[in-house]
Order: structure tokens, then C-alpha cells, then sequence
């Protein structure tokens, strides 16, 4: 074990003497390692961020969680000419399902709409993403309130013109004051606030609930109709424990089917999308994304290794009369084997910790810039040493063997 600290401490003295004397060489050599950790790293880091904050923003929400309507949000076999043709949800069916779907525990009726201005007094707040949902929604996606609440079914099923608000909207239109139990307009009518949302930040997808105000969905439903291009309705469903989404979506499937008449042998005219299937879905997308990046990095990786035998072979050679005067004395081929072994290995990693250190400092400059938390891993960290391990494994081995082969009185008179 001393011995091998002793290699250890010889190795790194080693190391840091060709860095200190031969400072050009060893930068251009190290460079590729650095480059190569660097990419890897880099890419590892801004994917597992990505998904780490995907995961977050879906924690909050059922795997089994399933969305209703006429269009997919993942790739579908049905033609698009097929699909345009199939019809919206409507209210009526959402509260036929939520009746008769004895598998579902909460069901929710939801419009995607056109964004709108929200004002208050003399001042106002533009491309606002109106959310108008029913009251369920709320206990199949949790909405975190900082002060007052969510509507209930009564204001819900009434269409009463109460409105909860984000943080962003609130902030603009209140600064300090309390909003609830103000009244703001939107669509030419005033809504009084019941609640605010805690701040968020900017999701994954785009969505932002800092910037969005929720209202009862028959408000909307009573004001313009359910048949507008403007509003394109969907039903949220979360199942009961101890099912299974595609259990679920099985009885869902059946139950539609029923009510809107569809035959035996034709095509469901609707589309049902599982939580669990688009999270799998980005699961894909983060493994291809994470073996890209790989790819790609290997190639940098090599030539890193390429500067690293080279900077070796060249030790080898200015050192080979101290090699043929250890070996006189005794030192037996392992100790010289592990010793460039070690020097290699040593070069690697100062390499590799450089390139991570370059990706601490891009991320936490990334982090302040964009409202998006780049977040270098604890994972990413013993992969870029253990890579550069490898790297300095693979690049020093021959080196090292021929370095451990030398014929003591020849390395003794070449040197002279």
C-alpha cells in the first residue's frame, strides 16, 4: 500500500513538473481531454436539468393521468386528414363520463383558448394565458395558493365570474395590495379575484402559471358557446387506486364509444393520451439526447487521448535515462509500468476537472440569465472523473508498457 502512495506522490510530482516546464505542450495536449469532458459533461448536465425539471412540474400529477379530446399529443397511426374530422368533446360527455366511469376518481372539463389582456383600474397586463377549467381541477393537478382559494362547484357549474391569478399578474396589477376581493376585467366584464398563485417560473413546455388566471369554464362555456375556432375543449381524467391507466382508458374508450353511436369495426373519433406514455415518451427523448451528446464527445474524447499517449511517449523518451537508473537499482517493471501509469491518469483528470469546472461556471452564469436552473449533478460529476480515469487508463497504457520494457543499460546509454 506505501508503495503505491509513494507511486502515487512520484506520478503527481511527475505530472505537474510537465506542466510547469513544458507548459505549451502539455495545454495543447490536455486541451482535447478538456474538450471532450467538457461537450460530455455539458450535454449530461442541460438533459438530466431539463428532465430533472419536467420530472418536478409532473410530480405533482398521476402517471396515470389521462387527457380526452379530438387530437394527440403524441404520434398517432391515424391519418391527419382522418383525425381533422373527428369532433370536439363536449360538456354534456364529460358529465356523462364523470357519472358512469366507475374507474375515474376525479373528472375535469378544460378549454385551451386565445390569450387576453387583464386590467385593473389604469393598468393592465397583456398575453395572459386564460385557463378556464372546472372546479375538479384542482384535485387532479395540485395549484399551489399563496392567499385565498380556488372556486368551488357551485361558482364552478354557475359560471360565477370569480378568476384565481399567478403571481406575475397579480404582482403587476397589485404590487404590495392584496388582490383578493378586487375586481379585474377580461372580456369586457369583471371578475373578482378569490386567489393567488405562489410564484412558479417558466415550465418546461412553455407554460407559465405565473402569467395565467383560471376561471370557471362555464363562464366561458355561457359567454361565447361550446363551438367556436377560438376554444378547443378536452377532459381531464385521474384514476381511481388500484387502476391502471390502461384500465382506465379502456372503460373510457367503451363508455364514449357507447354514447356517441361509434359500430363495431370502426375507429374511436377521439383520442385519449396517458400521462405515464408521454413521460416514457421524454424518458426516450432524454436517453437519445443523453447518447447524442455522447457520440458526439467521444470523438473530442479521442483525440484527448491521442495528446495524452503523445505527451507520454514523450516523457518516456526525455525520461529514459532516470528509467534505465531505476531499473538498475532494482525497480522492477511494475513500479515503471505504473508509474507513467499513474502520470496519465493524473493528466486526465486535472483535464477533466477543468472541463467540468468550465461546466459549473457556464451553468451557474445560465442559471442567473435564463429563468431555468442548470443543475451539474453529483451523478455528472463521478462520470466526468471516471471518464477521464479511463481516458488517462487507455491513453497511458503504452506508453507506460514501453516505458517498463526498456532495457536498463540501453535507456542508461541513450541518455548520455
Amino acid at each position: 500500500m506505501l508503495l503505491y502512495l509513494r507511486l502515487l506522490r512520484e506520478s503527481l510530482g511527475f505530472a505537474l513538473n510537465a506542466l510547469r516546464n513544458n507548459k505549451l505542450r502539455t495545454f495543447l495536449s490536455l486541451l482535447g481531454v478538456t474538450i471532450g469532458i467538457f461537450s460530455i459533461i455539458a450535454v449530461w448536465a442541460a438533459v438530466d436539468s431539463m428532465d430533472r425539471q419536467i420530472k418536478e412540474q409532473l410530480s405533482s400529477v398521476d402517471r396515470n393521468t389521462m387527457y380526452l379530446k379530438r387530437f394527440s399529443f403524441a404520434p398517432s397511426n391515424v391519418p391527419r386528414w382522418k383525425r381533422d374530422q373527428f369532433p370536439d368533446v363536449t360538456y354534456a360527455e364529460y358529465q356523462y363520463l364523470k357519472e358512469s366511469v366507475t374507474m375515474a376518481d376525479k373528472l375535469a372539463y378544460q378549454i385551451f383558448t386565445n390569450r387576453e389582456v387583464v386590467k385593473y383600474n389604469d393598468k393592465s397586463v397583456s398575453d395572459i394565458n386564460v385557463v378556464p377549467v372546472s372546479y375538479e381541477f384542482t384535485d387532479i393537478q395540485k395549484l399551489d395558493i399563496s392567499n385565498g382559494r380556488f372556486y368551488n362547484e357551485a361558482e364552478s357549474v354557475s359560471g360565477t365570474p370569480v378568476i384565481v391569478i399567478g403571481y406575475e399578474v397579480a404582482d403587476a396589477l397589485f404590487g404590495a395590495a392584496d388582490p383578493v376581493g378586487r375586481k379585474i376585467r377580461m372580456y369586457g366584464q369583471k371578475f373578482t379575484v378569490i386567489g393567488v398563485l405562489n410564484k412558479q417560473g417558466q415550465g418546461s413546455f412553455g407554460e407559465n402559471n405565473d402569467t395565467a388566471v383560471f376561471l370557471p369554464v362555464n363562464f366561458l362555456r355561457r359567454k361565447y358557446g361550446d363551438h367556436n375556432d377560438f376554444m378547443t375543449p378536452i377532459i381531464i381524467i385521474k384514476p381511481k387506486a388500484g387502476y391502471t391507466g390502461e384500465e382506465v382508458k379502456a372503460e373510457v374508450a367503451y363508455k364514449l364509444r357507447s354514447y356517441r353511436g361509434i359500430k363495431a369495426g370502426e375507429i374511436d373519433n377521439f383520442m385519449i393520451d396517458i400521462l405515464s406514455g408521454f413521460t416514457d415518451f421524454i424518458d426516450d427523448i432524454v436517453f437519445n439526447l443523453n447518447l447524442g451528446g455522447g457520440i458526439i464527445a467521444f470523438f473530442s474524447i479521442i483525440v484527448g487521448g491521442f495528446g495524452i499517449a503523445n505527451i507520454m511517449f514523450v516523457s518516456v523518451k526525455e525520461r529514459t535515462n532516470l528509467i534505465g537508473i531505476q531499473k538498475a537499482l532494482g525497480a522492477k517493471r511494475k513500479f515503471i509500468l505504473l508509474q507513467f501509469l499513474f502520470e496519465a491518469i493524473i493528466l486526465c483528470v486535472i483535464g477533466g476537472l477543468v472541463g467540468m469546472a468550465l461546466v459549473w461556471v457556464i451553468a451557474a452564469v445560465l442559471t442567473k440569465v435564463f429563468d431555468f436552473e442548470f443543475v451539474l449533478s453529483a451523478a455528472n460529476i463521478i462520470w466526468g472523473v471516471g471518464i477521464s480515469v479511463a481516458i488517462g487508463l487507455v491513453s497511458g497504457i503504452m506508453p507506460a508498457v514501453s516505458a517498463s520494457r526498456l532495457d536498463p543499460v540501453e535507456a542508461i546509454r541513450s541518455g548520455m
